[in-house]
């Protein structure tokens, strides 16, 4: 597709398909590109998000929201929530032998430290697990099955009565927490509402949950199958940004971004008239041999991305998107991904895949080993 048929119509899903490097990059950065689609995509179950914002409305909102999720703010206030949650889950593992590192810590651990930052209950960790689960089910239902559908709309609605009572008491009672910077905060006279804060909750579960579920999990796999980068990256834990780095590229969470342009534009291929719908595939091009040399291959030593970018706006890979719409979470993914592993080896340090099985991914629109069972010597 990529090579010969860089722009599709697919019928199916309504939507034309590119998956070029340089197309997908500009469908992120290009202001003809917008997230209108946003509207049908993700609203129903969110509500209305910073990703469908545009103009001042989405940099006031983005500014509201930022803060929190670098710098001083994040290391000093949440760095401790990542490492105590990934330790406690650790923890209960680690005189075993053997893990299930989705099942067992990939899949908890995001959402964990999710729920902490909020400064909401730890005994709700289970629901906020399970409504993430639902979510996520929402948002990759291609097929439309009703049933999923169905799970999360009553996710939407339960969400919201836990989350509006629990947003207006922090209105009035703020503590330290991050739900409470995000009911103070304010820039030129704007605050936001309360059905702003409980979407941004909603978008958090699920952009900050399945992406860092998906990438500790893959940056394993990816380091398991190939035993010589694992053992580089145990000897120097400064490579970790890197595995992180090249996972993204090779093995992206997510693999399906759509954006909606504002009128006709010329791509790779063919013309995309205005108001239809474009779906990137993100893992396509993140192997567009136009791009990175040896596309196909894992490789954390890869000259052709730059690992000190690879976090920011500025990143060559395409798994945070680009321009206006890059990943805030960016960096969380990065701390949440540097404590996770650094904590795995230390406690696992000889570990291996359990019968030299490396699985295979699952999933279309976000994507990851669905389990990865993994043995090692029990801690005393």
């Amino acid at each position: 597709m990529r090579e010969q048929y860089p722009l599709i119509w697919h019928e199916g899903m309504q939507s034309y398909i590119v998956s070029r490097y340089q197309d997908v990059e500009r469908a992120f950065k290009d202001p003809v590109f917008t997230s209108d689609n946003y509207d049908w995509q993700i609203e129903p179950v969110h509500g209305r998000t910073i990703l469908q914002m545009g103009g001042r409305e989405h940099s006031v909102r983005r500014a509201l929201v930022a803060p929190a999720f670098r710098g001083k703010e994040l290391q000093e206030k949440f760095l401790p929530v990542i490492e105590r949650n990934a330790a406690e889950l650790i923890e209960r593992f680690r005189g075993d032998g053997r893990a299930d590192l989705v099942g067992q810590f990939a899949t908890w651990f995001p959402i964990n430290v999710i729920v902490d930052m909020l400064g909401l209950p730890r005994e709700d960790h289970a629901r906020f697990h399970a409504w993430y689960t639902s979510v996520i089910g929402f948002l990759g239902n291609l097929t439309q099955d009703p049933e999923v559908t169905a799970s999360g709309l009553r996710t939407r609605e339960e969400l919201a009565a836990y989350m509006i009572p629990v947003i207006r008491e922090r209105r009035a009672n703020p503590g330290d927490d991050l739900l409470s910077t995000l009911c103070t905060a304010e820039i030129d006279g704007t605050a936001m509402s309360d059905e702003d804060i409980k979407a941004f909750v909603s978008l958090l579960l699920a952009a900050g949950g399945e992406t860092t579920d998906k990438a500790i999990a893959g940056v394993f796999r990816n380091l398991l199958a190939h035993p010589e980068q694992l053992a580089a990256v145990r000897a120097d834990r400064d490579l970790v940004p890197a595995a992180f780095a090249e996972t993204l590229r090779f093995t992206p969470p997510v693999h399906m971004i759509m954006r909606q342009p504002s009128e006709d534009v010329r791509l790779s291929g063919g013309t995309v008239p205005a108001g239809a719908t474009v779906t990137c595939l993100i893992a396509a091009a993140n192997r567009d041999a136009e791009r990175y040399a040896e596309p196909d291959t894992f490789d954390i030593f890869r000259t052709d991305l730059t690992t000190a970018n690879a976090f920011s706006a500025a990143a060559d890979h395409l798994a945070f998107a680009l321009g206006r719409h890059f990943c805030v979470g960016a960096l969380l993914a990065k701390s949440e991904i540097e404590v996770g592993v650094n904590q795995l080896l230390d406690a696992l340090p000889d570990i291996a895949p359990e019968d030299s099985v490396i699985p295979d991914e699952q999933g279309l629109f976000t994507r990851g080993p669905g389990s990865l069972r993994v043995r090692f010597t029990p801690a005393a």
